[in-house]
């Protein structure tokens, strides 16, 4: 007697269920996506093999352009109102607080700061800021920054970063570097452009080494 053969039948799947998921997800990430603020002035940093990845958070970065123009960003509001608030006692400036915690950058002198943070947003890039004046040893206005700053992270710590351009000339990067010496800041880590390390070098045999270890 012969097998009876069953109907074959097409398989249906219900994808709707996984529409919604995608499209949740999606706008997930949409919204909670956090976009990268606008740099003072494009830089050009120097190459490493550094695979160190630079912190995100409670991060002070001091950035030295290709004239040796200095600027400054911070990413906590709470700090900036400490600092700008600070700045105002101390030399009287007048600065609006709430302009100040909305800045992504600082790059004038304290004589120019209140001008500076009215201007409109797009009109604060390019080669044409005057910069924090570093140069003149008799008024390196960095030091009363990190005077401001060091104070309003007083009991947390700062993630100190310096991003200089590839052509800065050595006097601005020494100008900042003695801020943090009369700061007590002598922990900071240099922003560069990451390359992979150099085959057969001792770097790479420490490297290789290290990844065999972990295996």
């Amino acid at each position: 007697m012969g097998r009876a053969k069953l109907p074959r039948k097409s398989t249906n799947i219900d994808m709707t269920a996984m529409c919604d998921v995608a499209f949740l997800l999606l706008s997930f990430f949409i919204l909670t996506t956090k976009f990268k603020p606008a740099e003072a002035i494009a830089v050009t940093t120097p190459n490493s093999v550094a695979a160190k990845v630079a912190p995100d958070k409670d991060i002070v970065m001091i950035t030295i352009d290709k004239d040796g123009k200095v600027f400054i960003t911070m990413d906590e509001e709470q700090k900036k109102e400490a600092v700008c608030n600070a700045l105002n006692s101390q030399l009287n400036l007048n600065m609006n607080v709430a302009a100040f915690k909305k800045a992504g950058f600082f790059g004038a002198p304290f004589g120019q700061m209140a001008s500076f943070l009215a201007l409109a947003e797009d009109q604060r890039k390019g080669d044409k800021l005057p910069g924090i004046p570093v140069l003149d040893s008799t008024d390196n206005q960095m030091v009363t920054w990190m005077r401001a700053i060091t104070d309003a992270y007083l009991g947390s710590k700062i993630n100190l970063l310096v991003k200089g351009d590839n052509a800065a000339k050595y006097p601005a990067f020494k100008a900042v570097i003695d801020a943090f010496k009369k700061t007590d800041q002598l922990k900071f880590q240099m922003i560069t452009n990451p390359e992979s390390v150099p085959t057969g070098t001792e770097l790479w045999k420490k490297t290789m080494a290290g990844e065999k270890r972990e295996e």
